[in-house]
């Protein structure tokens, strides 16, 4: 069966499921739906998710969104995807499957409220420092809470894993958004957490030369933000899971 990935590169978690074929030798057809544009608004696309959000995907008969949901089944239905990254053992799954419902009340709200509140809502004249204010405090929370417990164990990735997750996929994907803020408020954000920041290192070097690619997109917004323009960040603003 064909598998179509329906993302927008801007979306940090269309970046993970790109990053997990690739690195899974699941072969797919990407086919870009750009939010900017409205494509998700289109009925051809509303078919494939009626909640208008990437990614999503289309898999035989399957129509599939949200991206845990994705990620935990291309883990189960394609073979050669190895255990670790969703382990057959019920206990170490369930385990995954508690960081990845904690990231979508936690690091996902910090860090996308606060990306869109403090880069590009005031570039489009939409000031909103309450938001901003919330955000900032949800997403040192959450850097907090992955540095002291989901990082506390010896193991190099999250819950004290010797090989990554997709939860660790799915996160660092997140934190990677971060990248379109400035240098000093990257490091105000990241410089206390050594083992997030040594996380993220190990999470380049296992998932190259993908990481870096499906990432390159953020890295040429950065470059452009100088001369920031509206349509520019308008292209930066991250769709909804």
């Amino acid at each position: 069966m064909e598998l179509k990935l329906y993302v927008d590169r801007m979306s940090q978690p269309a970046r993970a499921l790109i990053i997990f074929c690739k690195l899974n030798g699941i072969d797919f057809e990407e086919i870009t739906v750009d939010f900017i544009k409205r494509q998700t608004q289109s009925p051809e696309f509303e078919e494939i998710n009626p909640m208008k959000q990437v990614p999503a995907i289309v898999h035989g008969e399957l129509k599939l969104f949200e991206s845990h949901a994705i990620l935990r089944y291309f883990a189960c239905a394609f073979p050669g995807v190895p255990d670790h990254w969703y382990p057959a053992d019920l206990s170490r799954r369930a385990k995954i499957d508690s960081v990845l419902d904690w990231h979508h009340l936690n690091l996902r709200r910090g860090a996308t409220t606060y990306v869109q509140s403090t880069v590009l809502g005031p570039a489009l004249g939409r000031l909103n420092p309450q938001a901003a204010a919330e955000a900032e405090k949800i997403l040192v929370a959450s850097l907090s809470s992955i540095e002291t417990i989901w990082l506390k164990e010896n193991g190099k990735y999250l819950l004290g894993n010797s090989q990554p997750s997709i939860a660790d996929l799915s996160l660092v994907c997140e934190i990677m958004q971060l990248e379109v803020l400035n240098e000093k408020d990257i490091k105000r954000f990241l410089g206390p957490y050594k083992k997030v920041l040594q996380w993220i290192e190990d999470m380049r070097n296992a998932t190259n030369p993908h990481f870096d690619e499906a990432h390159k997109v953020l890295l040429e917004v950065k470059a452009k933000y100088q001369g920031v323009t509206e349509s520019t960040i308008r292209a930066m603003l991250p769709p909804k899971l």
